[in-house]
């Protein structure tokens, strides 16, 4: 693809980006090709990276190394594109004992924005009730939402979340999820950034997945989903057949982990359960359970990053930096 093309498709397109702080590469050649008009998750661990690239993406921090363009504009030159970008980075910073409105109201006159915006963000992020209480007074996931509403005010093309769902309850969070995809529905590409998979693969169509560092998968959802084994929860419906059952999977090179009165095999994504329970009746089994397991990309993760949890605490990875 070329850079002219790749203007045209990509909303973020990187090459070789890199961040080294000392002698500690935080984000180590990152190759990004975010589409445009989509809900894009940035998952990875605390400490994997995914804030320092935000930060290069906004020209808040300087890269070390790598080439990129963010709608278009160089990512040397931030003032070529930034007016089409909006941002929630980490928690919002907002004059505490200033109203909601009154917050938004000092940002667009500093960013010479029509007030005229000011209703319709709010109301999107479902603040206009508490918009004249003073910010001070806002429980975390209300302060989320005005962050939000704030980067709704230029009226952005790419919309930056660093941790959206953070403090929502869980209503909050489906509302959230929502209002996200209204947002790409519109033609507005979304890049979600969280540590949380599970909550990420409910709202994306697209996945670049990070850690320490490193991309190790990106793409769409569906074929990240596609490529994954499937787990397949399946009981004898007498126990004694229990350690037969056992063999005859193992056998056919399905692995196999024993999950109280039944068993978890892990299959290639082609055979299904009725091909386990045509198996298990050659053998004379007959089985009282036989449920498929969604494909989830939290099971991907793990898979491709061979670790046992995608939520690892700062400090632990890399550092206190992210």
């Amino acid at each position: 693809m070329t850079t002219s093309q790749a203007n045209q498709t990509l909303a973020v397109s990187t090459a070789g980006l890199t961040k080294r702080f000392g002698g500690r590469t935080v984000v180590d050649g990152v190759d990004l090709a975010i589409p445009r008009g989509t809900v894009c998750g940035f998952v990875g661990p605390n400490g994997a990276g995914k804030t320092t690239t935000i930060r290069m993406l906004l020209g808040l921090i300087r890269p070390s190394a790598g080439t990129g363009t963010i709608m278009g504009g160089s990512l040397t030159s931030p003032q070529s594109y930034l007016a089409k970008v909006g941002a929630l980075i980490e928690s919002p910073a907002f004059y505490p004992q200033l109203s909601g409105r009154d917050n938004l109201k000092a940002l667009a006159k500093l960013g010479r924005i029509s007030s005229s915006k000011i209703d319709p963000a709010l109301a999107r992020t479902g603040m206009t009730a508490r918009s004249k209480d003073k910010y001070r007074s806002y429980s975390l996931g209300m302060k989320q939402r005005l962050g939000i509403a704030a980067s709704l005010l230029a009226g952005p093309e790419l919309l930056i979340l660093d941790e959206p769902t953070n403090g929502l309850d869980p209503a909050g969070i489906v509302e959230m999820r929502g209002l996200i995809r209204s947002f790409a529905d519109e033609g507005i590409t979304v890049l979600v950034s969280s540590h949380l998979i599970s909550e990420i693969e409910q709202v994306c169509d697209h996945v670049v997945m990070i850690r320490a560092g490193k991309i190790v998968h990106q793409g769409p959802v569906a074929s990240l989903r596609e490529g994954q084994q499937v787990d397949i929860e399946a009981a004898p419906e007498n126990d004694s057949d229990l350690e037969r059952l056992t063999k005859v999977l193992e056998t056919a090179g399905h692995t196999v982990a024993q999950s109280g009165s039944g068993l978890t095999v892990s299959v290639a994504g082609d055979v299904s359960g009725a091909d386990l329970n045509r198996l298990a009746a050659e053998n004379g089994i007959t089985l009282r359970k036989l449920s498929e397991q969604s494909r989830s990309l939290e099971k991907a993760f793990f898979e491709l990053t061979g670790t046992e949890s995608a939520d690892v605490p700062v400090g632990q990875e890399m550092g206190a930096i992210r």
